[in-house]
C-alpha cells in the first residue's frame, strides 16, 4: 500500500472513532499491515445489554466449539478437575469454551441516581500478553494485528494461560485435544478457549462479529493509538473514565464508562468466568516472568512446531481412513 493510501485509511480510522456511536468501517487490514496493532472501543454508556453481540459471537464460532470425547479420562493427580461444559452450552452469563462473550451488568449511583451498566466482557488482548509469554506449548500467541489467540489444535489445555492472566479470561474443556494422543492421564486436560477477534472475518477484511451486529454503535475498532485518543475524548465529553489503556501494561480492549471503574468492580458478580474490572499489575513487567519468557520462548517454539506437525499428521490420517471408508462403501 503506498503512503497516500495509507494516510488515506488513518484518516477514515481517525474519523470513524472520533464520534463514537456512530456506524463505522475501518480498513483494518490497512492498518495491520501499516505495523499499527488494532484495538477496540466499548462505549458503556451506550450498551443496553441487548444480547446481540453474544449471539453473533456464538453464531460466528459454532464451527469452533468443542465436541469431547466421553468418558473423559481419569487424571493424575486426582485433584486435576474435570472442566465439561458441553451440557451446559447455552449459558451465556459467564465466559466459557462455548461462550466467549458474555454482558456483565453493574448497578451503581451516579448523581444520586441508580444506574444499570452493561459491560461486554471478553479477552483484553494484551498488548504484553501473559498467557502466550508464559505457555509452555507456545499455543497462545499475539498477532501483529493486535489479537492474542489460542491456537486450539495444539493446546494441551494446562490452563496456564488463564493461571497467569489477570481476568483469568480462557476457559477449558476437558475431553478435546491432543491431550488424548499423547498422555491423556498427565498432560493438560483439555483445550482452552477464548475470544479471538475473530480471526477469519478479519483476514477477511470484515470486522468481527460482536462489533458488526450490536444495534447501537457501542464497539470500534481502529489502530491502537487512534483508540485511545478517542477512549480520552469520549471520556472527556461524557465526565467519565477510561479502562485497559494502562491496566497490565496495556491492552487492546478499552473500556469508557460514565462512572469509576472501580465502583463498576464492586457492584459486578465475579468468579470463575466472570471477571472483575479492578486495578491489575503489569504480569509480564515482573522481572521473574519476563526472564521465565526469556527462557521458555525457544522451547515452546520447538514444542509448539513439534505439535504442530502431530496434529497435521494426525489431521492426516483422518483424511486417509475416511476416505478408505468411503472407497470401501462404493
Amino acid at each position: 500500500m503506498n503512503r497516500r493510501a495509507f494516510l488515506t485509511a488513518l484518516t477514515t480510522a481517525a474519523a470513524a472513532v472520533a464520534a463514537p456511536g456512530t456506524a463505522k468501517t475501518v480498513l483494518a487490514r490497512d492498518a495491520a499491515s501499516a505495523g499499527e496493532p488494532l484495538a477496540t472501543l466499548l462505549d458503556l454508556s451506550q450498551c443496553v445489554g441487548c444480547g446481540a453481540c453474544v449471539a453473533a459471537c456464538r453464531d460466528a464460532h459454532a464451527a469452533d466449539y468443542p465436541e469431547p470425547q466421553k468418558p473423559f479420562p481419569k487424571m493424575s493427580p486426582a485433584r486435576v478437575k474435570v472442566e465439561d461444559f458441553s451440557e451446559a452450552r447455552d449459558v451465556d452469563d459467564r465466559l466459557t469454551p462455548y461462550n466467549w462473550l458474555f454482558i456483565q451488568t453493574a448497578t451503581v449511583t451516579k448523581d444520586g441516581r441508580e444506574l444499570t451498566v452493561n459491560i461486554p466482557r471478553r479477552c483484553m488482548h494484551c498488548v504484553h500478553p501473559p498467557c502466550a509469554e508464559l505457555c509452555p506449548w507456545g499455543a497462545a500467541a499475539k498477532y501483529p494485528d493486535g489479537a492474542v489467540r489460542i491456537a486450539t489444535d495444539i493446546c494441551l489445555g494446562g490452563a496456564k494461560c488463564r493461571a497467569v492472566c489477570p481476568w483469568h479470561i480462557p476457559q477449558r474443556q476437558t475431553g478435546v485435544g491432543l491431550y488424548l494422543d499423547l498422555m491423556p492421564r498427565f498432560a493438560g486436560n483439555g483445550v482452552m478457549y477464548k475470544c479471538d477477534r475473530c480471526r477469519e472475518r478479519m483476514a477477511a477484511g470484515e470486522q468481527p462479529a460482536c462489533i458488526e451486529a450490536c444495534p447501537n454503535g457501542v464497539q470500534t475498532i481502529g489502530p491502537r493509538t487512534e483508540i485511545v485518543a478517542a477512549a480520552h475524548a469520549l471520556a472527556k465529553k461524557i465526565g467519565g473514565y477510561v479502562y485497559g489503556e494502562t491496566e497490565n501494561g496495556g491492552t487492546n480492549t478499552l473500556y469508557v464508562s460514565p462512572v469509576p471503574f472501580s465502583e463498576l468492580n464492586a457492584a459486578v458478580a465475579k468468579g470463575p468466568g466472570r471477571p472483575g474490572l479492578g486495578k491489575t499489575p503489569d504480569v509480564m513487567g515482573e522481572q521473574a516472568n519476563l526472564a521465565t519468557s526469556v527462557l521458555l520462548a525457544p522451547v515452546a517454539g520447538v514444542v509448539a512446531g513439534a505439535l504442530r506437525l502431530y496434529s497435521r499428521a494426525k489431521d492426516s490420517r483422518k483424511e486417509r481412513d475416511t476416505e478408505d471408508r468411503h472407497d470401501a462403501d462404493a
